[in-house]
């Protein structure tokens, strides 16, 4: 903004209050406004948000004895923009841009006697050096993100689920509607004028941007401190949500949900949440990435022979795999589309593992067939190979 743009700012007409307006009386129409404009109380508009940085400008300059009394010198001597000639200049008026008039020295010497003089008066009123403008004022806030846990049963990482999580924030104060001041009227900080930002120089024609120290990168400052936020506009907050774990996670997996975090200040958009999931353990099942693992005793004859072997899957009907005879032990097999969901919706699969069971005891019949197939196979030596190799090595 403009010198020129500045002067011709209204901002008795902003507030609502006569050029005669006591002290009293402008803190009064600002508190008023601020509470009916403030972001926080009118979510998403974008009208209400532009209408309470008007505000909080004007309030700024007027509230304060000084500002105000250089502001009313400055629009008494240029009018609206126009500069007023004095008895003797002439008729009506005529405009210029006034950063012609404070850009320099002026040419001819009579433009020099204007320089020093109302570049005091407009430095006093702005008092902020180089920095931004007077239209910079508060900017709306990202909320932090938030991160959060959850232990889920085996099926449910699998299938996925919806969870209740209780989660605590800081979000805006319900005490001051988040402006941090007791009476809802805080001021615009004037270090940073609101940006909650301040610049520093590092060499080179380079600078660099940090969160301004006197209000903690918020904007503004509290006259009269919230008893309840100290002034900082946040408190902490709890709150239960459900929240939509996606089928196929995995232990230790971290899931990023948008928009779910803490909110933001100032008409700004909410944080992220960040869930880190735990799986417990299944009694039958485990999972190698988006594929399920079971273990599948079976008889030796079973393996010997070959055999229908029925096999359970997750909440699922069981499945029947063929072993072929002299299926060995550990041997793994695949059921297709009975593991975990993937990422586009489809399934894993489940891998069988083969465990010959060996039993502990043995009744006579089974023990006088195991004795008859011993004398039938006496002549098989499965270790000789395993000899014969640990020689020629």
């Amino acid at each position: 903004m403009s010198t020129k743009d500045f002067v011709e700012k209204d901002y008795y007409k902003v507030l609502g209050v006569p050029k005669d307006a006591t002290e009293a009386e402008i803190k009064k129409a600002y508190r008023k406004l601020a509470r009916e404009f403030h972001p926080d109380a009118n979510k998403g508009d974008a009208s209400a948000e532009e209408r309470f940085k008007e505000i909080s400008e004007a309030n700024d300059i007027l509230g304060d004895a000084k500002k105000r009394k250089e502001y009313d010198e400055a629009r008494a001597l240029f009018g609206n923009g126009g500069f007023r000639p004095g008895p003797g200049g002439g008729g009506g008026s005529f405009n210029f841009d006034l950063g012609d008039l404070f850009g320099g020295q002026q040419p001819g010497g009579a433009g020099g006697g204007f320089g020093g003089g109302l570049g005091d008066v407009f430095g006093g009123l702005f008092n902020r050096g180089a920095g931004p403008g007077p239209g910079t004022r508060t900017q709306p806030r990202r909320g932090q993100d938030i991160e959060s846990e959850v232990t889920l049963s085996f099926t449910e990482a699998v299938d996925g689920a919806t969870v209740p999580l209780r989660m605590s924030s800081q979000a805006p104060c319900k005490a001051c509607s988040g402006t941090g001041d007791k009476n809802g009227t805080p001021r615009v900080c004037p270090t940073c004028v609101g940006t909650g930002q301040v610049s520093r120089g590092s060499g080179g024609g380079f600078s660099l941007t940090d969160p301004c120290a006197d209000c903690k990168g918020r904007g503004l400052i509290a006259e009269t401190p919230c008893d309840v936020c100290k002034g900082s506009g946040r408190a902490r907050s709890s709150r239960t949500m459900q929240v939509r774990i996606p089928a196929g996670v995995s232990n230790g997996q971290r899931i990023r949900l948008r928009g779910k975090g803490a909110p933001g200040e100032r008409g700004g958009p909410a944080g992220d949440l960040y869930v880190v999931v735990h799986v417990d353990s299944h009694p039958v099942f485990g999972r190698k990435d988006d594929n399920l693992t079971v273990t599948v005793p079976v008889t030796f004859a079973e393996a010997a022979l070959g055999a229908d072997v029925k096999v359970p899957t997750l909440n699922g009907p069981s499945v029947t795999l063929k072993l072929p005879p002299g299926t060995p032990n550990g041997r793994t097999m695949r059921a297709r589309g009975k593991g975990a969901v993937r990422k586009d919706g489809t399934r894993g699969d489940l891998l069988v593992t083969v465990e010959v069971a060996v039993p502990t005891e043995l009744s006579d019949k089974a023990r006088e067939a195991l004795e008859m197939y011993r004398e039938a196979t006496g002549s098989d030596d499965p270790r000789s190979a395993l000899f014969e190799s640990a020689k020629g090595a």
